[in-house]
């Protein structure tokens, strides 16, 4: 009898060591789906996140690749030897699965490298609050780009993309706007592009400013103003031309002889560069006048001659 007993106290604790060793398994394998399921949650919620601005471009990849093509083919064939696929990828590879509030410069060297192409002198036209009416200006008067005349700038004019670390790395839904983060893909993009075309630039730069803006013409905050004149090389560039142009019939807040116009001067002088501005040069204000044919602003215009 007590060999029995022994026999059944030894299989009881063996069921009993074996209930503990399926219970323990259990207990690990629930806290393991527990974390991947914590995980998940926390991949999925960037993506939850609603910016302020709209999301990714429709058919981006499509949009920018026939933009490429157009832009080498048809308008430049003499930087036909663009590879607009290695370009796409290396847009995409800048922004894709990542933060969309912590891209850097360096996220987007490769496509600058590979996208970027010589500026002519004398051509290299400058811009703020003026966008509509300078690419106007440019499509009637090929002697002069503005950034959005270059290749970098017309795949990228008028889009937006921004990544998401989740699955499918790009957020169709929204984009941070600048005054959310400043790092966004966007926004270092086109800093970026902008210090890029004014490194290049060389010979007469021109700039067209808006004396219609109640703020100034010229703000430090703007793109030309923070970035652009800070990077334009006074050995490589005799003279910067400013147009100041007001909106026919719309008001007249600021002339050449006005508080940040003289201030852009000021700091354009102290970079050694020679400055003309001129108030509403007139073959852009003609371009303004074909819009408003009948506008006083504009008899007086054609009287004058």
């Amino acid at each position: 009898m007590p060999l029995q007993q022994g026999s059944a106290r030894m299989r009881q604790r063996t069921v009993l060591l074996l209930g503990i060793v399926v219970l323990l398994a259990a207990l690990v394998l629930a806290v393991v789906l527990a974390s991947l399921l914590t995980h998940g949650r926390h991949e999925v919620g960037p993506k939850m996140l609603k910016w302020k601005d709209r999301g990714t471009t429709k058919n981006l990849q499509e949009v920018v690749l026939g933009r490429c093509y157009n832009y080498i083919t048809a308008q430049h064939p003499e930087l036909g030897d663009k590879d607009c696929l290695k370009i796409w990828e290396s847009l995409k590879d800048a922004f894709i699965y990542k933060n969309p509030c912590n891209i850097t410069p360096e996220d987007y060297q490769p496509l600058m490298e590979l996208a970027s192409h010589p500026i002519p002198c004398n051509k290299s036209l400058f811009w703020s609050k003026t966008g509509d009416l300078v690419h106007r200006y440019t499509k009637s008067n090929q002697n002069f780009l503005t950034l959005e005349d270059t290749l970098l700038g017309y795949m990228a004019d008028r889009i937006s993309w921004c990544g998401d670390p989740s699955a499918p790395g790009i957020n169709y839904e929204s984009c941070p706007k600048r005054n959310e983060c400043e790092s966004n893909p966007s926004s270092v993009f086109w800093k970026m592009a902008s210090k890029m075309f004014a490194e290049a630039a060389c010979g007469v730069v021109q700039v067209m400013l808006n004396g219609s803006v109640e703020a100034g013409a010229f703000r430090s905050s703007s793109i030309f103003g923070s970035v652009e004149i800070f990077n334009l090389n006074p050995d490589k560039v005799s003279e910067v031309h400013i147009w100041l142009m007001q909106d026919i019939g719309g008001p007249q807040s600021e002339s050449c002889s006005g508080h940040s116009i003289q201030r852009l001067i000021s700091i354009l002088e102290e970079r050694n560069f020679k400055i003309i501005c001129e108030d509403n040069y007139r073959p852009v204000q003609l371009l303004q006048c074909v819009h408003n044919p009948d506008h006083t602003d504009c008899r007086l215009c054609t009287n004058s001659t």
